[in-house]
């Protein structure tokens, strides 16, 4: 019989539990980022909503229609 020859991936340089965690933060405070952007936007739509309505420039309630 014939040994085969098994072939392992091996670690050039180990990984870094540094780099790791400087990664993870990084893409975590980015995805923060987009979210309170997205949050502020719409705070910012609702703002307006009210304040129009406020000014009585828009209205809620459906007009009817006959």
């Amino acid at each position: 019989m014939a040994a085969h020859k098994v072939v392992h991936a091996t670690l050039r340089g180990g990984p870094s539990v540094v780099k790791e965690i400087v990664m993870g933060a990084t893409l975590g405070l980015f995805a923060g980022g987009l979210w309170k952007m997205h949050h502020w936007n719409e705070q910012r739509k609702t703002k307006a909503f009210y304040d129009l309505l406020e000014k009585g420039e828009i209205s809620v309630v459906a007009a009817a229609v006959e």
